[in-house]
């Protein structure tokens, strides 16, 4: 596993992946399994991003996240035009990096976390342990939208009923406006973590995702009204941002113009391995 692959090795990997995946148009999301050639290339650059941001580099990442590798699932994005990667993530199965982290960070105990958000009921959990899109790419936002896209792809296809995640106050952001309806973690506030002065443990039903982001959608294309989250600015600016969200809603939410770019091998391989929370 490594989070530090040098650009030729990177470029190399990704000529393989996108010659054995054909898909329409200028990008590719893969779901690969921790073992896939792919996942060290997502793990780099799951490691830029956050170097860039927080300042962690490739031995903080893998501290981190190495023992968790196992449980992950990785969601890269590739760019044909390139032939270089545009952004990843990853989840964890069990809860992952969230549960063993936020109990501590929230001053909850985990059976309070559990107990507060009927995790007993033996539903699979995933940790939405980290998602970032590289600088060049994040104006247009496919990118990003193909990353939560695929994500909520992925989870349907594994019968996922649990999400919880740790998000930095941007992500945060982001989220809410794409209309994820996130709740605090057993009602807690937000923390200092990993380089981030402000992050939050949230949770949410993986089944409540896409109809609340397509209703964000749809409250988001009418000219005024309320909805989730906030935009910036005002006049011209604040209804072509509220114009722009609304088709990225709507497009993660139907998967419109973004499944067809979409290839699961870490599933469909059956590569991918979890294992149960702990209460």
């Amino acid at each position: 596993m490594a989070y530090d692959l040098s650009p030729a090795e990177i470029a190399r990997r990704c000529v393989v992946a996108l010659a054995a995946h054909s898909t329409r148009g200028r990008f590719t999301a893969l779901a690969v399994g921790p073992d896939d050639p792919m996942a060290d290339v997502a793990r780099t650059v799951e490691r830029q991003v956050f170097e860039a941001a927080f300042g962690n580099d490739a031995a903080t990442m893998a501290r981190e996240y190495g023992h968790h590798d196992p449980h992950s699932l990785h969601f890269l994005v590739l760019d044909r035009e390139t032939g270089r990667p545009a952004g990843a993530g990853r989840v964890i199965e069990g809860g992952g990096k969230t549960l063993d982290d936020a109990p501590d960070h929230i001053g909850r105990d985990l059976s309070d976390i559990v107990e507060a958000h009927g995790l007993h009921d033996g539903g699979k959990i995933w940790d939405f342990a980290t998602v970032g899109v590289l600088p060049e790419y994040r104006r247009g936002l496919v990118v990003s939208s193909l990353l939560y896209r695929t994500f909520l792809q992925a989870g349907k296809r594994a019968n996922v009923k649990h999400i919880v995640v740790m998000l930095d106050h941007r992500a945060h952001r982001n989220l809410m406006l794409l209309g994820a309806p996130l709740v605090p973690m057993a009602g807690s506030e937000p923390f200092e973590y990993l380089g981030s002065a402000s992050t939050r443990a949230l949770y949410v039903p993986f089944a409540d995702l896409e109809p609340a982001i397509a209703e964000q959608g749809r409250r988001l294309r009418r000219p005024v009204g309320s909805f989730a989250g906030e935009i910036r600015g005002w006049g011209l600016k604040r209804l072509l941002t509220r114009r722009v969200a609304a088709r990225v809603s709507e497009q993660v939410a139907t998967g419109e113009g973004l499944n067809e770019h979409i290839v699961m091998p870490g599933l469909e391989r059956r590569r991918f391995r979890g294992r149960k929370a702990r209460r």
